[in-house]
């Protein structure tokens, strides 16, 4: 080669190597109007046909060649940004966003109901932030994030005034429900009637159905993820609503202007207070406390501290009195160690405690779960096309299984003091979102856990190590008696689990509005709750993996097809998906799980499974929205016998879960009529919960007597549940002229008077003496009007 062509070779490869020199640009995103941060923007560059997103604390960082670009900035709600950028070094940008109008903070569903994220590998994530929830009609006009999320594919409840919900066919207890990254026991007020979520307090929402990154872990259906405003830093003011059994009052302000900011939110229902005018002593309310304060260092160090408490009370004439709350602290510190490196720490204490008294007994009861939880995350943006998310989680946790104590000399009742529980939960994790080509992009990962069962003071031996055994005599299981105890020191680890969860996702996009995504995730749960209703409640006990109970274990695959119609107007998500469950605990029949020292004796390992497909069509924009949303699924069981001599549960043969719903069906409508009057109504229709009838009757003492067969477990259904909510919000044309802003909410809830069978029960009827079935239903047509308001 001559040494001409050498030198220009030489020069084309410098010129194109100094072309492709890359800056990073970083930064915040923030609210115009009060500070804060913005979770998920789009930060957008269309000539590169690159962008990113911000994380949970609003911060972005993308790296991209040197040069002069049209930055697009965008957010749901917000007017998009648009300037052009000048990056021949490393810069850092925040950036301050403007609402597109001015009205009430609300939630509405993100998931996204604007823009379709067609190129992101998530899959099976739907998102809220504050304004379609509090359209949503429900009952007593209470606006309520748990029964928004019923309305979305795949989530499901056991209906009226049930506590908790169902994804894709798994149990309540394997929902990991986190605020403000603090564990969240029990999600319910009233036993399921409200949500402990105060709707004005919340800024983000997000819903995993599966695709779970490697950052969360611990239980095996969903994760919701849950974020508080951090309060308005540029100025004081005052949000709330007035309802019919409840109200709620906001407070936020700046401490220091621009640079920290406090806010506390506060609910309580009151119509208790009115039972005493019927000559009714009865008492039945909630109240619940937020606070959040954040200090802003400087541009790398913000410090936040937030908290919440909730309790509830329900009593029957002062001899009957129930009450359980939750307790959450996080200390978290966000530190910036380069334009690249994001990092959190967080130091949280969670408690769920649960209390009853019983006067006409003469006893009272206690128990509860509580746990001490450090994390520490990152977040490295390496460059345009590798992010990498890596941290560790070590969570200490206590088990109060329960405790009685006489209130009465007379009671008779003895004190006992069921063994508390203790274990230890470790994990680390690393995770990578790697944009292959301009079509392929994949997420994958890895979470390593360990959990330890630690030192109790008595823990009971059996023989063979069964605490379940077969009666060959009455073909039955029963508990197995002890044959005696083992004695540990605290330190000592009675049992140890250890797994590696993978986890994978891809996205394949077609072209710019169409995309194919396929994920694999792998969970491990360690803590069970105990209960043997289709709803927990909160007598409900957590207990932990340990000698004679495994660990659950899923694998979930799911794939989908995704497309955005007319530039994101409309947008179409179909997924279907497989979960395959080992180790689902099940309890022999009769089991008694209230204050069972030896809760083991009633329990069997089985596994599940659950396959459905779900779709979900949106109009995002104009006038008219809303959603259709319908999934067609299976939630099955199996528990087979230990040996050839054990029949198992139901024979062997798989059987419904108690939460199978194979036909879900929902739609959402908005309405915007002008500017004073918007119209909203949801349409739900769910397969009945299965249950058991009986197979006959015997006659003992001129009594009929139903007959149940054990081996058809959940064999039946009880009749469809489905009902239509409609609501109609007034906001005054005045709104706009004054610091006091107002609107009223009106609301319908079940208009047809669908009266849905909550439970079945059969009975003998005193007059004719004929068997009859008895529905019970908790709400026919429930009317509500609330007035809310900020200044």
């Amino acid at each position: 080669m001559h040494l001409k062509n050498i030198c220009i070779l030489f020069f084309l490869c410098s010129f194109t190597f100094l072309g492709q020199e890359k800056i990073t640009l970083s930064g915040t995103v923030y609210d115009n109007s009060n500070n804060e941060t913005l979770i998920g923007v789009s930060i957008y560059f269309p000539n590169l046909n690159a962008g990113t997103t911000t994380n949970e604390y609003g911060f972005y960082s993308i790296t991209i060649p040197k040069g002069t670009y049209k930055i697009q900035v965008s957010y749901l709600g917000y007017t998009t940004l648009q300037e052009t950028l000048n990056l021949v070094e490393k810069t850092t940008k925040n950036f301050n966003l403007v609402e597109e109008t001015e009205s009430l903070d609300e939630i509405i569903i993100e998931s996204n109901i604007e823009k379709l994220n067609i190129r992101t590998p998530q899959m099976s994530v739907n998102k809220l932030t504050a304004s379609t929830i509090k359209q949503i009609p429900v009952v007593l006009g209470e606006a309520d994030i748990i029964k928004s999320l019923i309305l979305l594919p795949g989530v499901t409840s056991a209906g009226d005034g049930a506590s908790g919900f169902n994804v894709r066919g798994g149990a309540a207890d394997q929902n990991l429900i986190l605020l403000d990254e603090a564990i969240v026991f029990n999600s319910s007020h009233l036993f399921g009637f409200f949500s402990v979520f105060n709707p004005d307090v919340i800024k983000d929402v997000q819903l995993y159905k599966g695709g779970i990154p490697a950052k969360y872990g611990g239980r095996l259906s969903s994760v919701l993820d849950i974020y508080q405003k951090e309060g308005n830093s540029k100025n004081f003011n005052i949000t709330g609503g007035i309802g019919l059994v409840s109200s709620r009052l906001l407070v936020e302000g700046p401490l220091e202007k621009e640079k920290s900011s406090f806010l506390i939110g506060g609910r309580a229902s009151y119509a208790h207070l009115f039972l005493p005018l019927f000559n009714n002593d009865n008492k039945a309310y909630f109240y619940d406390l937020n606070s959040k304060i954040n200090y802003r260092f400087n541009d790398t160090n913000n410090v936040f501290l937030s908290t919440y408490f909730g309790k509830d009370v329900f009593g029957i004439n002062d001899s009957f009195v129930n009450s359980y709350g939750n307790t959450v602290v996080n200390l978290r510190w966000n530190h910036l160690f380069s334009d690249k490196l994001f990092s959190n720490l967080s130091l949280i204490y969670s408690d769920y405690f649960y209390g009853l008294i019983l006067d006409f007994v003469g006893f009272e009861w206690d128990s509860g779960i509580t746990n001490f939880n450090l994390k520490y995350d990152f977040k490295h943006y390496l460059n345009e096309k590798l992010k990498l998310s890596y941290g560790v989680n070590n969570i200490y946790i206590k088990f109060n299984p329960g405790k009685i104590i006489p209130n009465r000399e007379d009671s008779g009742i003895v004190a006992e003091k069921l063994i508390d529980k203790y274990a230890n939960e470790f994990a680390a994790y690393v995770e990578a979102e790697h944009k292959i080509s301009n079509k392929l992009t994949l997420q994958y990962g890895v979470r390593f856990s360990n959990f330890l069962r630690l030192g109790q003071d008595e823990l009971n031996t059996y023989q063979n190590n069964q605490a379940v055994i077969f009666n060959n005599q009455f073909k039955k299981y029963e508990s197995a008696t002890p044959t005696g105890t083992e004695n540990f020191k605290r330190s000592d680890v009675i049992s140890s689990f250890s797994n590696f969860e993978p986890r994978f996702s891809m996205s394949y996009t077609l072209d710019d509005n169409t995309s194919i995504k396929a994920s694999y995730n792998r969970m491990a749960q360690y803590l069970h709750l105990l209960s043997n209703t289709a709803s927990p409640t909160p007598l409900d006990v957590w207990t932990p993996s340990g000698k004679y109970i495994q660990p659950q274990l899923l694998d979930q695959f799911a794939v989908g097809y995704f497309k955005s119609i007319k530039d994101g107007d409309y947008s179409l998500e179909t997924e279907a998906f497989y979960k395959d469950i080992k180790n689902r605990i099940d309890y022999i029949n009769g089991a008694n799980l209230i204050a069972n020292n030896e809760i083991e004796t009633v329990i069997l390992n089985g596994k599940a499974r659950a396959y459905g497909l779900e779709v979900l069509f949106k109009k995002n924009e104009g006038k008219f929205k809303g959603w259709l949303a319908y999934t067609l699924s299976q939630s099955e069981q199996l528990t087979v016998g230990r040996n050839a001599n054990e029949p198992g549960i139901n024979r062997g043969n798989w059987y419904s879960t108690p939460y199978d719903k194979t036909h879900d069906f929902s739609i959402n409508a908005s309405y915007e009529l002008n500017e004073k009057w918007t119209f909203n109504s949801n349409f739900v229709f769910q397969t009945g919960q299965p249950t058991n009838y009986p197979v006959g009757q015997y006659e003992l003492q001129g009594l009929n007597v139903p007959i149940y067969d054990d081996n058809r477990r959940n064999a039946d259904r009880l009749p469809a549940y489905h009902r239509l909510d409609i609501s109609a919000t007034l906001t005054p044309k005045k709104n706009k002229n004054r610091k006091w802003q107002g609107e009223w909410v009106f609301g319908i809830y079940n208009l047809y008077g669908r009266q849905n069978a909550a439970s079945l029960a059969f009975r003998q009827n005193d007059e004719t003496m004929q068997n009859e079935a008895l529905q019970t239903s908790i709400f026919g047509i429930v009317p509500s009007v609330t007035y809310n308001f900020k200044f």
